[in-house]
């Protein structure tokens, strides 16, 4: 397997893969093309960018760019701007790649030769350094800066995993859905009035009912998956097949994409083809991806037969992207998506449950748990998961690292943890010896 800088460079078995890396990167150059020739651009961060798109506006979102950023080995360049300009070396890298790639004005570092000038930055406040940061993108690029609330459900009912994208409406608080909806009305006339362009209700609720019907194929995949033994794919295959699909929810390529990924998944399985014939172990990874290390999760295939099947991006797919009821008011399906997914899959008790849900559909012999501690979102409940995931039986190996910022990962320290989990924590549970 072939080394990077910081670790492991992946090996792509996928067709399905292959064919969206190659569509994003072609994509991306011709909005860049569209905007130089004067189409609106938008850099996001957790608003609903499909109501963007509806109105012909281009769009990229934070958590994509800082990926792609992070594959591309650009940590050390743009954290190093940062740091040159005096912030400091610990913000939140998700959020903080887009204020770094601002002040590159030669784009020198900046992969695929950098984002194009947003007119409009525009993120939900789900933290105090969100705001600030996307505030500070905003001065930066001259652009304005659209900043919508964050919220929280009063109650979900248990196992909302089950049905939450048909029973939506009778789950959602409906003050809090009024709230958004009417938030969203709002943050639409916004954009009128500064951009000239006119919201399309009927271009959003196409795009809506098109983005369902690629999660169904995501849940299709996730459950044949989970079903198979062993495995006829690892998070290292699938997860950029379906990450950067994500991208072009509401268009007809991400369904057919989905559609073919999920042709071919089922293909390997007729045939018994697998990921590690020699399976032994099944892992789960919870977190964000490690986007300038891919590779690692392929490291433990070959020593311990251990196969990393789970990621929650095709299990977000799966159980919280879709929502239906989308005819009757498209506004408001899409603001039930906005609010019920920070809830179910951030915060505890409703992520607990479902990460428990999805280890046992797997077959999950150990958790490996990434925990960004500048990220304030994605540490707020790791505590309650690792605590309600041991108390299932699934032990957890919590690995303190960046999922973007390469400068502070360390591939033998990382290695040897989770070698040292399977040995210690794991093989013993299931009777298996170190050859």
């Amino acid at each position: 397997m072939e080394k990077n800088e910081k670790g492991l460079r992946s090996v792509k078995t996928l067709e399905s893969a292959k064919i969206a890396t190659k569509h994003q990167k072609e994509w991306f150059f011709n909005m860049k093309e569209k905007v130089k020739n004067g189409a609106m651009f938008a850099y996001t961060d957790g608003v609903p960018v499909l109501i963007l798109q509806s109105m012909g506006i281009e769009t990229v979102s934070s958590p994509w760019w800082s990926a792609i950023c992070s594959a591309k080995q650009m940590s050390a360049e743009y954290f190093g701007l940062l740091r040159a300009n005096g912030y400091r070396d610990d913000l939140c890298s998700y959020c903080a790649t887009a204020l770094a790639c601002s002040m590159d004005e030669t784009h020198a570092a900046a992969a695929w030769g950098g984002l194009p000038t947003p007119q409009i930055v525009a993120a939900r406040s789900l933290c105090d350094s969100t705001a600030k940061i996307f505030e500070l993108i905003a001065q930066q690029y001259g652009a304005k800066l659209y900043l919508m609330e964050g919220s929280v459900q009063h109650k979900i009912p248990p196992r909302w995993f089950e049905n939450v994208a048909h029973n939506w409406p009778t789950w959602c608080d409906n003050e809090v859905l009024d709230e958004i909806e009417e938030e969203l009305r709002g943050f639409i006339a916004r954009i009128e009035a500064d951009t000239g362009l006119m919201f399309n209700e009927n271009e959003l609720r196409t795009r809506m009912n098109r983005m369902n019907e690629q999660q169904e194929y995501y849940r299709k995949i996730r459950d044949l998956i989970a079903s198979t033994y062993p495995a006829p794919v690892s998070i290292a295959d699938t997860v950029n097949s379906v990450m950067l699909a994500q991208w072009h929810q509401g268009t007809q390529w991400a369904v057919d994409h989905a559609k073919m990924f999920y042709e071919e998944i089922k293909a390997k399985v007729d045939k018994g083809e697998s990921a590690c014939p020699n399976e032994k172990v099944r892992l789960m990874w919870i977190g964000r991806g490690l986007w300038f290390n891919v590779g690692f999760y392929q490291y433990f295939q070959e020593k311990y037969g251990a196969v990393f099947v789970w990621s929650m991006y095709l299990a977000m797919g799966a159980d919280a992207h879709a929502r239906y009821h989308v005819d009757e008011n498209p506004l408001r399906a899409i603001a039930a998506k906005e609010i019920l997914n920070t809830d179910i899959i951030h915060m505890p008790p409703w992520d607990c449950e479902w990460f428990v849900n999805q280890a046992k559909q797997n077959g999950i012999d150990g958790v490996v748990y990434l925990v960004p501690e500048n990220c304030i979102l994605n540490v707020e409940g790791s505590y309650f998961t690792e605590r309600d995931l041991e108390k299932a039986g699934i032990p957890v190996l919590k690995l303190r690292a960046d999922p973007v910022d390469a400068r502070k990962w360390n591939q033998e320290t990382m290695t040897k943890a989770v070698g040292d989990f399977i040995e210690q924590r794991i093989y013993p549970k299931k009777g298996l010896k170190v050859e």
